[in-house]
């Protein structure tokens, strides 16, 4: 008998049918909708970590700088003017401009293993405003410093439109803080309130009568986003100082009784309220397509407000632009409002005097805010009013 062998029946192959490869693409869908906020999350975790390193060795540069020189470097310094003549201090001969100070980061390079940028620097002509010295001194200050860039905030954009010397901007998103304050020069008869003046004196640990532990030294903002045309709360918006309804202030410097906080309280939300306006509106004093100036923190080595220079005078990331009183269509070198703003969730890093850094919440009372920017006000704080 003879046994045939048939070949086995194959299966009939069975594929997906499209019903449930669509099912299977909805759920990878919703598993990496459900992933990406977390794995956002994660990520500006650890900015925001490197962002509280970056300020800690701000900080320690500080100290470090101090410990040699018993004294923190003032918020701005300028060189020699055209008679050989020092325009530091409170006395200035002609021709000392401050608008064209190097910055007190400038001055902490060597503290900050950037020595080599130090060196480079001829620090006895101005920063800016000078066109013989700027451009001798391009190699220093269009260097890029990693540590006065916060990884939240975007630099300025690397293109031909936005150069300097046909270099790129270096940026800077952390400021000295002038305190709570509109003013910005350390010489006429009132000064600023906190740390860091322009061409002022130079303050030490022993002139902060508030404590170093509560009074904020260095804060961080928002970098501009470097487009005139398009509205953004880091803009720069520019008001006539005579119309901006301070009292006794002779010019756009601003020295005045109450251009302190809290003695001008009365008059900073409806002079921001006026900034807002000529945002809004485009009519602000300035240039750019819709009337404000996109590129606070392009430079760190100048101090002016928007450049390396800032205070604290409303709470992080508020709904008011930053704002310049101006009496023409002049730079940064101005009395004005540029302060705390991040692209952190919920607040801004700030250092206090005492090398410590802090989150400050964007709820924190503008009384508060003004108790930690001034130094020597008198003013009784608690960790846990901010």
């Amino acid at each position: 008998m003879h046994s045939h062998l048939f070949p086995a029946r194959r299966r009939a192959s069975r594929g997906f049918t499209l019903i449930e490869l669509l099912v299977v693409i909805a759920i990878i869908a919703v598993l990496i909708a459900l992933l990406l906020p977390a794995v956002q999350s994660a990520r500006e975790a650890a900015r925001r970590s490197q962002c509280v390193n970056n300020m800690k060795q701000l900080g320690l540069a500080l100290h470090n700088y101090h410990q040699t020189i018993n004294v923190f470097p003032p918020g701005g310094v300028n060189g020699i003017n055209a008679a050989g003549q020092s325009c530091q201090g409170t006395t200035h001969g002609p021709n000392c401009y401050e608008w064209g100070a190097w910055s007190a980061q400038a001055m902490l390079l060597p503290y900050m293993e950037q020595t080599p940028v130090y060196n480079s620097i001829n620090f006895n002509v101005l920063g800016r405003g000078n066109g013989f010295g700027e451009s001798m001194n391009t190699t220093a200050t269009t260097s890029a410093i990693t540590s006065f860039l916060c990884p939240s905030s975007t630099p300025p954009p690397r293109t031909q439109a936005w150069r300097w010397y046909n270099q790129f901007y270096p940026g800077n998103t952390y400021f000295v803080s002038a305190g709570s304050t509109i003013m910005w020069l350390g010489w006429p008869v009132n000064v600023p309130n906190g740390i860091f003046s322009i061409g002022g004196p130079a303050y030490g640990i022993r002139d902060i009568q508030d404590g170093s532990s509560n009074t904020i030294a260095m804060g961080e903002w928002r970098g501009g986003d470097f487009n005139d045309a398009k509205r953004s709360i880091q803009d720069i918006v520019g008001i006539q100082w005579a119309s901006a309804g301070w009292p006794s202030v002779p010019n756009r410097n601003m020295d005045g009784p109450f251009s302190n906080m809290p003695a001008g309280a009365a008059y900073l939300v409806p002079a921001l309220q006026q900034c807002s306006q000529a945002w809004l509106s485009g009519s602000a004093t300035s240039y750019g397509t819709n009337g404000q100036r996109s590129w606070n923190g392009r430079f760190w080595h100048v101090g002016n407000y928007g450049h390396a220079y800032g205070n604290i005078l409303v709470p992080p990331n508020s709904q008011y632009p930053y704002c310049q009183f101006w009496d023409t269509n002049s730079d940064f070198d101005s009395a004005g409002v540029n302060g705390l703003s991040s692209f952190h969730p919920g607040g801004a890093n700030v250092c206090f005097a005492d090398g410590s850094v802090r989150f400050l919440k964007n709820s924190v009372a503008w009384n508060t805010l003004w108790g930690l920017g001034s130094m020597a006000q008198g003013e009784t704080i608690s960790s846990d009013q901010y």
